[in-house]
């Protein structure tokens, strides 16, 4: 079973045991463990290899919080741990997921902070698709008293990933200029709600067309993502902008870099490019690849430009830096507290519903969050797609092309 709350510094591939398969195959006999509902990755590919099963429930280590799952927050990295185009992956069979929300159950030893019944939100190096998670006492937060577990599930990784590349990474101050992709997700309106804190600050927005009368208000402009955006940005910007934010590689990393204004800060934060399809293709990988600029470090020194990557989960789990992100979240929750900044919510699905809900992401169909809804039942259609009826994993490959699942998805706002 896996181990959660292994030291921060050790490779992510140790957090998740080798014999996961072999309890989940011996849970139903074991009369005295405790189980609990969680969706389980049983190898990496397409939807398919998504199921909703019994397994064994686990119990706070020494430093861990146990946590009742309310919510679980679903990022379009998620896709990526799925088809196991992430580095350094754990083996599965594994419960994917980051962040979650929800109730202090127990506390395990020296765990200080918190009461049992705290309303939390939380990271967790994997295993947060689960009813119940257990994760250092560092990644746990108390949730504001009028945030509700689905906002709490949106808040965490979004928020707290786009006010460091804004204010720790670009130095976001006044009168600056700021271009994102990828406008309509949820960090895409978390940078658009956090520029707007700083006085005239200027938001350019990328997204796709049909997403724009929906975020038109929260930015400056708006540009379709499948259009000539640059020379568009240059019309309005002609010396170009003071960051870009790209979540896409590829081919925008040039087009990124070519926008930037002298002293301007570029930041890769993501690579969906390379996602084009249900499974991992080497194609789309090696065309992603191919299509980024090669960066000439005497070409950033003569045009005064930098550039920089950022990921939220290295930070945490490999380079121990769970102080500074508390003090980020303390900021960001004072932002709450004052109505300056909220989660958005696309929607809400059943732990049976994830494949639904991954389409949708895949489709970059969604504004704001998808949440995975602990306590939320399925709909019919769904319920019989996602929930284990056999051994775990073990389940008939979908034919290629079914697209059932974009004509049944729910939308609850």
């Amino acid at each position: 079973m896996a181990k959660e709350g292994a030291d921060m510094t050790e490779e992510t591939e140790f957090m998740i045991d080798k014999n996961v398969g072999k309890e989940l195959e011996n849970v139903e006999s074991s009369g005295n463990a405790k189980e609990m509902r969680a969706v389980i990755l049983a190898g990496f590919g397409g939807l398919n290899k998504l199921k909703v099963t019994k397994k064994a429930m686990p119990e706070p280590q020494d430093g861990e919080v146990k946590i009742r799952v309310k919510a679980c927050g679903l990022n379009f990295l998620d896709l990526m741990v799925r088809q196991g185009t992430v580095d350094n992956p754990p083996k599965p069979p594994l419960v994917p997921g980051f962040e979650c929300s929800g109730i202090v159950e127990s506390l395990g030893e020296n765990t200080k902070g918190f009461e049992i019944g705290d309303r939390v939100m939380a990271f967790v190096n994997y295993n947060a698709w689960a009813e119940v998670v257990c994760t250092p006492v560092d990644f746990v937060y108390k949730m504001p008293d009028e945030m509700t577990f689905a906002e709490a599930a949106a808040f965490s990784l979004n928020f707290v990933a786009a006010y460091m590349m804004l204010f720790e990474v670009a130095s976001l101050r006044e009168g600056m200029s700021v271009l994102v992709h990828s406008a309509g997700g949820g960090v895409g309106q978390a940078v658009a709600q956090l520029c707007s804190t700083v006085p005239n600050v200027t938001v350019f927005g990328i997204a796709s067309c049909f997403k724009h009368a929906a975020i038109r208000d929260s930015v400056t402009h708006l540009f379709d993502r499948n259009v000539d955006y640059i020379q568009e940005v240059k019309k309005i910007c002609p010396e170009g902008v003071d960051v870009v934010l790209d979540c896409l590689c590829g081919e925008n990393t040039g087009k990124g870099l070519s926008l930037l204004k002298p002293l301007g800060t570029y930041i890769l934060y993501g690579a969906s490019n390379m996602v084009t399809g249900e499974t991992k293709s080497f194609f789309s990988f090696a065309k992603s690849w191919w299509q980024v600029e090669k960066v000439n470090p005497i070409k950033l020194y003569e045009e005064n430009k930098v550039i920089a990557g950022f990921s939220l989960l290295n930070l945490l789990f490999k380079q121990g830096r769970c102080s500074l992100v508390k003090s980020v979240m303390d900021k960001l929750l004072c932002l709450y507290d004052q109505k300056k900044i909220k989660p958005v919510v696309d929607s809400l699905w059943a732990l049976e519903e994830v494949k639904e809900a991954m389409q949708r992401i895949h489709d970059r169909g969604n504004i704001g969050k998808l949440i995975l809804d602990v306590e939320k039942s399925p709909t019919p259609l769904m319920a019989s797609d996602s929930t284990e009826t056999s051994e775990a994993g073990e389940e008939e490959e979908e034919p290629e092309g079914d697209n059932d699942s974009k004509e049944r998805m729910p939308f609850i706002h």
